[in-house]
């Protein structure tokens, strides 16, 4: 309960940090025994959705777009992902990765929460379409990003032009920091998994710490500093292998 009106949460029309006091539940197609935390959408002027999904158990969710492809981030609890005639039982930081027009369906036995990306695929002539990817997090290999072995990345999705989006991990040991203000044509959304420190968007700084949200549109200026006696970690999209001039047509 907010007595004062104060919150960290700060929206603009290139960024945005979105902080769990200001989270606000709400019912989407397709999820049933499910409150869902719309974070990022179009509405905003993404040109994605980022949203959690806290499924009660029996709660599930299926496909309720066409050409929508939709990656699943388990944040806690065990979710059942139903694809292809085949059951897999999805744990925390386990994912799912499913292509635009795939039939599939989630289901929670018990409580569970995931992050989920839904995102409009855009084709690519003479690409092969992405299949279903399913993986779990810590077993995949990490790699420094430049060099820098204090800050690990790990790519979720393969590293492909039949994908245009990407998700990954970015951990960062104490004190450990971006090497340089990136400005670039990706947009982002991010969810902090552990840890926090101080991010700059644009001409802001930003405390940031575990549940917080971010967006950052394309060429938003951006850089983040981890700080304190832990490592912090979060989990990362972005728009990927694609022409901006196709979505002009």
């Amino acid at each position: 309960m907010s007595l004062t009106g104060f919150t960290r949460t700060r929206v603009t029309p290139e960024h945005a940090l979105l902080t769990p006091d200001t989270f606000v539940r709400s019912a989407l197609p397709g999820w049933g025994s499910t409150a869902c935390v719309v974070h990022i959408a179009p509405e905003m002027g993404s040109r994605f959705m980022m949203y959690t999904v806290e499924m009660q158990p029996g709660g599930s969710g299926e496909m309720s777009l066409l050409d929508i492809q939709r990656f699943a981030y388990v944040l806690e609890g065990e979710v059942v992902l139903e694809v292809g005639g085949a059951r897999h039982t999805l744990q925390a930081d386990s994912y799912g990765y499913l292509p635009a027009n795939t039939p599939h369906r989630f289901y929670a036995q018990s409580t569970g929460r995931m992050m989920v990306f839904d995102k409009p695929y855009q084709s690519l002539v003479g690409a092969e379409v992405p299949s279903v990817v399913l993986g779990h997090e810590p077993d995949i290999p990490s790699s420094p990003l430049m060099g820098d072995q204090a800050l690990q990345v790990r790519l979720l999705l393969p590293d492909h032009s039949s994908f245009d989006m990407a998700v990954n991990t970015m951990s960062y040991q104490p004190g450990a920091h971006l090497s340089l203000v990136e400005t670039h044509v990706m947009e982002h959304g991010l969810l902090f998994l552990q840890g926090g420190g101080v991010y700059r968007l644009a001409d802001h700084w930003y405390t940031v710490q575990a549940g917080d949200v971010i967006w950052m549109a394309s060429y938003c200026p951006q850089w983040f500093g981890a700080l304190g006696k832990m490592p912090s970690k979060y989990l990362i999209y972005k728009d990927v292998n694609r022409h901006s001039l196709e979505m002009l047509s």
